[in-house]
């Protein structure tokens, strides 16, 4: 059979379809003479085009295939991160039919100049339409076809959805609302219809977006005059979309009646939840909103089976942290505290806790404010303090339900702390978790509640404090020597890691530039010992508890911080950032 690549001459052929792909490829020996072979028959036999040819051998990811066709091209690649793009410049510089019948969008605009991804560079009547008739000078850069076809679907979905719902809205309304000051908090709303289409869309656009980013919290913001969308990203938030103030009060109505809140209550803070099918499984979010002078702010907290369910030992516990851990769940009874700030993964940890000792035999009860995600093998029971159900009511409900385990969402007063430590002392094993900053002031705490120093050394099993670092991108991960600045950073002598290696990500089209992907746990376990319990009903000082876990091998979040850094798993800056100099 002959190795010539086919060429693709079909009149017909889409404009995506890039003629000579196999021969591009192959001239950059990214394709080998047997696998051109095996092309070429999918090609005669089964009738397939080159970019399903392509697809079937499996050898090239589109990414691969996309920055070959702009070597050949002579034009810059570019990874689309639609975290980059601004809604008003990708849809006002072309029309969306335009865009996506040629494949096509823009990135970005400087006066007259637009940058355009294509991703076929080699079609080039569309760009002549658009100097011609638009008057643009055009930049090209070429992108892979899913990356264009993300961002016109994403994109002009939501700028139409935006527009036809500020336009039905902006007709519909009589009346207007002075957002200059604090008063219109008390003054009369307007309702903004949550059920209109366009609003409906809007919002189910947002959502889609939020999770193809891998985002973990939307925040709705509302300002003076715009509204604000924002997504947090492996722990930081980006900018992603500026919307339309009379929009945004109907995409908050909308967000409050799925999540089951009242939507004519606009001055007082509500909570609730929404379940949503995506990706073919039921994603929890959690909705807060609050009153601000500029209107009620939205924040959507994600919840990701896959994220929250984890196995123990994927949470990120090193060779040296998980056997000092998993001690504290063999106990029959007692309590073991997580302790870290909002948002430093101890939601994950309690929830992937409980999996690992959900067994038929066990009776595993929680009682959480709000219940974060729903799961077959637990008992959830949700606080709701308009009904007088309180932690510490609904713990005396589950003492008698029986329960094996009882996991209680946070120990918040004394009243709840007592309750805990009965449960613990009447032969149940209680997890909750507690805000401090490290696993000694948990003990603290306590003593600060009221509960007996005697009864915290009976029932107190051990204590996990812990944050989440962002872990280095494995697709663009290179070695670094150390600095005297990482040493500054961190400071240690440089004579301590001068001799050591770092990694950090170059930034790639997998981590948006970045550097980081993902996020993984660091640790302060601290086993209440014998010894420990002494100075506990001493009441020792905090500081000599330290001392004492720490001879007795504890390690602090900043040690199990620069443990990660020394292994490669993350960076001296997220050190910096997440534990302090």
């Amino acid at each position: 059979m002959s190795t010539t690549p086919p060429r693709a001459t079909a009149p017909n052929a889409e404009p995506f379809s890039i003629p000579n792909l196999v021969a591009i490829l192959q001239e950059q020996q990214l394709l080998t003479k047997d696998e051109v072979e095996q092309i070429g028959r999918f090609i005669s036999v089964q009738q397939l085009t080159e970019d399903a040819a392509l697809r079937r051998l499996g050898k090239l990811n589109e990414d691969e295939i996309t920055q070959a066709v702009a070597r050949h091209a002579k034009l810059p690649y570019l990874k689309i991160n639609p975290l980059d793009l601004d809604l008003d410049v990708v849809t006002a510089a072309l029309p969306g039919r335009f865009a996506r019948r040629h494949v096509m969008c823009a990135v970005s605009k400087h006066g007259n100049t637009v940058t355009l991804a294509i991703a076929n560079p080699f079609n080039r009547a569309p760009l002549r339409d658009l100097q011609q008739f638009g008057g643009l000078e055009v930049k090209l850069v070429v992108a892979s076809r899913s990356d264009i076809e993300t961002v016109n679907k994403g994109f002009y979905d939501l700028k139409t959805s935006l527009k036809a719902a500020e336009s039905q809205l902006t007709e519909g309304r009589l009346t207007s609302i002075d957002v200059t000051n604090q008063e219109f908090l008390s003054g009369p709303s307007v309702e903004m219809d949550p059920t209109m289409q366009p609003v409906v869309t809007a919002l189910d656009n947002m959502l889609s977006h939020a999770f193809d980013q891998r985002a973990s919290d939307i925040h709705m913001e509302p300002k003076r005059n715009i509204a604000l969308v924002r997504l947090r990203i492996d722990g930081v938030l980006h900018d992603v979309h500026v919307i339309p103030k009379i929009v945004y009060q109907a995409v908050v109505s909308r967000v409050k009646m799925l999540s089951g809140l009242n939507i004519a209550e606009k001055r007082r803070p509500q909570d609730g939840r929404i379940k949503r099918s995506e990706g073919g499984k039921e994603v929890e979010i959690r909705v807060s909103t609050m009153p601000t002078v500029f209107g009620e702010k939205a924040v959507l907290r994600i919840f990701d089976p896959d994220i929250l369910l984890k196995s123990v030992a994927e949470l990120g516990f090193s060779d040296a942290e998980l056997p000092r851990f998993m001690p504290f769940l063999e106990h029959r009874e007692g309590i073991v505290l997580v302790t870290g700030p909002t948002g430093s993964g101890k939601t994950t940890t309690l929830y992937s806790v409980l999996k690992h000792l959900s067994r038929p035999e066990v009776n595993i009860v929680t009682i959480e404010d709000p219940v974060e995600l729903v799961y077959d093998d637990f008992n959830q029971v949700q606080v709701r303090s308009e009904l007088d159900v309180s932690f510490s009511n609904a713990i005396r409900t589950v003492l008698r339900q029986d329960p094996d385990i009882v996991m209680i969402g946070e120990i918040r007063d004394t009243e709840t702390a007592e309750m805990a430590i009965q449960a613990a002392l009447t032969g149940h094993l209680v997890f909750s978790t507690l805000h401090t900053n490290d696993a000694p002031s948990a003990i603290t705490r306590l003593l600060d509640l009221g509960a007996p120093s005697f009864l915290i050394t009976s029932t107190l099993v051990g204590v996990l404090a812990q944050r989440l670092v962002r872990t280095v991108c494995p697709k663009c991960v290179e070695e670094v020597a150390p600095t005297e600045e990482d040493a500054l950073g961190l400071n240690a002598p440089f004579s301590k890691i001068r001799d050591l290696t770092f990694r950090r990500g170059q930034g790639c089209i997998h981590c948006r530039q970045t550097g980081y992907h993902g996020r993984t746990g660091i640790y302060e376990i601290m086993p209440v010992s014998r010894k420990i319990r002494k100075q506990i009903v001493t009441k020792t000082d905090s500081p000599e508890i330290v001392r004492t876990a720490r001879d007795e091998g504890m390690r602090t979040l900043r040690e199990s911080a620069i443990a990660k850094l020394v292994a490669g798993h993350t960076t001296v800056s997220e050190v910096i950032r997440v534990t302090g100099r």
